[in-house]
């Protein structure tokens, strides 16, 4: 008999191939970015149900043209404190970046890091 072929699996994976990001879409938010979603950015954000979030990740999972996967944290926006962890689904159209929060003196507090801690 002559030489044995190469064989290989059928389920095998194809070589890696390095992912190169996507790019995002203009009027995505960076992280770090404080965003106001009310009804304009999804429907779930109508009403009194608004939300101020800080956003800390871009998700990259596939969705609808036009939206976008925000994970961040809900912002009280009178003291400028962070309330919970929210992951949200929204319109890019709708999504007002860095506008100034309503509070007491139309700024969010800073937040401060103490040394040591």
């Amino acid at each position: 008999m002559g030489p044995r072929p190469e064989r290989r699996s059928r389920l095998s994976p194809p070589a890696s191939v390095p992912r190169r990001p996507e790019p995002r879409p203009p009027g995505v938010p960076d992280p770090g970015d404080l965003v106001f979603l009310d009804g304009r950015a999804s429907v779930q954000f109508g009403g009194n149900r608004a939300l101020w979030l800080r956003v800390s990740s871009i998700g990259d999972r596939p969705t609808y043209d036009g939206w976008v996967w925000l994970t961040g944290y809900a912002i009280d926006p009178s003291t400028g404190e962070a309330l919970a962890r929210r992951e949200v689904f929204a319109q890019i159209a709708g999504l007002q970046i860095n506008p100034q929060p309503a509070g007491p003196s139309g700024t969010a507090r800073r937040t401060t890091r103490r040394r040591g801690v």
